[in-house]
């Protein structure tokens, strides 16, 4: 890949985000490499001066690994005898670079996106599911969790952001298509909006799953409106677009969608029995037909022309418990039909999907049953506390969880609220605690709870925590480990910290309690 000089000057002028130029020779200077990283830089790199962190140093680093020409929103002496592209928006321009620098990659992929409070993750991997059964393992995927950008082992990856930065972002496209990916499901965060990572990329398919307060504090979105403002940018920026019609702001949700798409091509789903608002016809209906503790089953109904011509209707199956996962599920067999995908295969494609991290079971023998599970805001852990609650005839809930640091603020209240309404003893714990006190964090936790009615124990040490819930519980309790799903680090202080993640720690107790047993019977 490459791109010019001057094709660089013709975009940033073409979106009015030049403020000026200094060139030091002819314009037809081509960049074999793009970074913002002084490590990730060789020869021929137009690098870029991002971030509010950024400092001289990182320009000079660059200078002296090859980068012959920077952008930047201010000129840097240490940039004197390079290419130097003064803009407006270092963010904006980044993004509109890296899709040229790529070649359009998104061009050449259908793409689908959600966006949504809670549900991107799980309704992401199930559109996987159905789109590899329809295109033969042709499916990317760019996760909270995973990226995948092609059909080999080493093609898969754990992803650093919901959504990468734009150069990564259009790099991994890149990377897809050229691996014969022609498909691409991808979580979109309100922080990829907020800082311009995805400026310029249009969607196949948008999805708004749902909102409710998340993601608030000074280093994310000042207020939920500036939140809600940045979610529905996806919808803005789609060609056809599905919403959750039960969603929370339903009305300015379908009303963004309007603003730029044709209402021929807006999808709603809902619930069986959801009363839509005066004047809204839902495209699907799904019903819950039947459900246990290791499978779930409803059936999905087309109520409109234009639903009806996508051939999806029908009966459904899934690994994945909870009845919670069934919106989910409707919005990927959506996805995947205006994908191309048809019944029987959107049913064949989804029934057996695992997602890491979520509803993950282990029993542990003379004590209770444990779930990890990657629950972390209020929404997402009253979901599935709720369900647990229900199906397992009021157990006795048993809860670890921490609430990240330098983000997220409101989460330690939302959980607080969790914990009040249906657990009986909160371990309070670390997870990701950044730059902040964890007892800090956890204090802004305790601080909600209502500790007359819940057992509260603070123990940081997250391993800890975990085998004093799973000795504590007895038979017919259930240990909810939250947050964390399978994340193998703890962010602490800039440093991914290796963590061995919550289920084996979980497998480590069992083992040692199995020890002890047998112990005492020999």
């Amino acid at each position: 890949m490459a791109i010019t000089l001057e094709a660089c000057l013709l975009i940033l002028k073409e979106h009015h985000i030049l403020k000026s130029s200094a060139i030091q020779d002819n314009l037809t200077q081509r960049f074999e490499n793009v970074a913002y990283n002084a490590n990730d830089v060789s020869e021929k790199t137009l690098f870029f001066c991002k971030s509010n962190e950024f400092r001289p140093i990182y320009l000079q680093n660059a200078k002296d690994n090859g980068a012959i020409a920077y952008v930047a929103e201010q000129p840097y002496a240490e940039g004197n005898g390079m290419h130097a592209l003064i803009v407006r928006n270092i963010h904006k321009a980044m993004a509109l670079l890296a899709q040229a620098f790529y070649g359009y990659p998104q061009d050449e992929l259908f793409v689908i996106a959600y966006t949504g409070t809670k549900g991107k993750t799980t309704s992401t991997y199930f559109t996987r599911g159905i789109l590899n059964q329809a295109t033969q393992g042709k499916t990317a995927m760019f996760s909270t969790v995973d990226t995948i950008i092609g059909p080999n082992p080493d093609d898969s990856f754990k992803s650093k952001l919901t959504t990468a930065e734009s150069l990564d972002l259009f790099r991994d496209m890149r990377r897809a298509v050229d691996r014969g990916m022609t498909h691409l499901v991808m979580e979109v965060s309100s922080q990829a909006y907020k800082q311009f990572r995805v400026f310029g990329l249009t969607y196949d398919v948008g999805f708004f799953l749902n909102i409710s307060p998340d993601h608030i504090g000074p280093n994310e979105h000042p207020n939920f409106a500036d939140y809600l403002h940045c979610k529905l940018q996806l919808l803005v920026n789609s060609r056809k677009t599905v919403i959750n019609a039960q969603t929370d702001y339903f009305q300015d949700v379908y009303a963004a969608a309007t603003t730029t798409t044709d209402p021929d091509s807006i999808f709603l789903f809902a619930e069986d029995g959801f009363e839509a608002p005066e004047g809204i016809d839902i495209d699907f209906r799904y019903q819950q037909e039947e459900a246990d503790l290791a499978q779930s089953r409803f059936k999905l109904t087309t109520h409109t022309l234009k639903a009806e011509q996508l051939k999806i209707s029908g009966e459904y199956s899934l690994d994945l418990i909870g009845d919670y996962n069934l919106s989910n599920a409707t919005a990927a067999i959506i996805g995947a039909g205006l994908a191309g995908a048809v019944y029987p295969e959107t049913a064949l494609g989804i029934a057996h999907v695992e997602i890491p991290g979520r509803m993950e079971r282990l029993d542990v023998p003379g004590h209770g049953r444990v779930y990890v599970d990657y629950a972390h805001n209020y929404a997402s852990m009253m979901a599935l506390l709720t369900f647990l609650k229900k199906e397992y005839q009021d157990p006795k809930l048993i809860v670890v969880v921490g609430s990240p640091g330098d983000k997220g603020i409101s989460r330690r209240e939302g959980f607080a609220k969790a914990i009040n309404q249906l657990v009986q003893h909160a371990y309070i714990t670390n997870d990701d605690p950044g730059f902040e006190d964890p007892k800090e964090i956890a204090d802004q936790i305790i601080e909600g709870i209502n500790q007359t009615q819940v057992d509260v124990t603070v123990e940081l040490d997250r391993a800890k925590a975990i085998e004093a819930a799973i000795k504590e519980s007895q038979p017919g309790d259930v240990v909810v480990l939250a947050g964390k799903g399978t994340d193998p680090y703890q962010k602490v202080r800039g440093v991914d910290t290796p963590w061995p993640t919550d289920m084996v720690v979980a497998k480590s107790v069992l083992a040692q309690l199995n020890s002890e047993t047998t112990r005492k019977n020999s």
